[in-house]
């Protein structure tokens, strides 16, 4: 911290990497979450097979929608992640245009 509460202003390529630091992680745990998910839908899928040949028709409904909803979770975590890798390259792209910015203006100065 600095005088008077300040915070002394921080590089934008070191802020730009520890963002993508912790999007880089989301994005492993949201794939964690994926895998779980697919886990626990081949065990429903299993369950359902049993219950298919057991001829139990209403357990059949409810494991089906199940597995659905699991598919429409996967979907939605799928779209997360890819919500963050755009960020992710929105951020390296103004990090490339603030160089350049920079750049330009070291070359213009005299």
């Amino acid at each position: 911290m600095g005088l008077f509460g300040k915070t002394p202003e921080r590089n934008p390529k070191d802020m730009v990497n520890e963002w993508t630091h912790k999007l880089r992680k989301e994005g492993y745990q949201l794939d964690r979450q994926i895998r779980a998910i697919q886990r626990e839908e081949e065990k429903v899928k299993r369950s359902l097979k049993e219950a298919a040949k057991k001829s139990d028709r209403e357990t059949c409904l409810i494991l089906a929608k199940e597995i659905l909803h699991a598919r429409k979770a996967i979907t939605k975590i799928y779209t997360s992640k890819a919500h963050i890798n755009s960020v992710q390259l929105q951020m390296k792209n103004q990090l490339a245009t603030l160089r350049v910015a920079g750049s330009l203006a070291k070359s213009t100065e005299v």
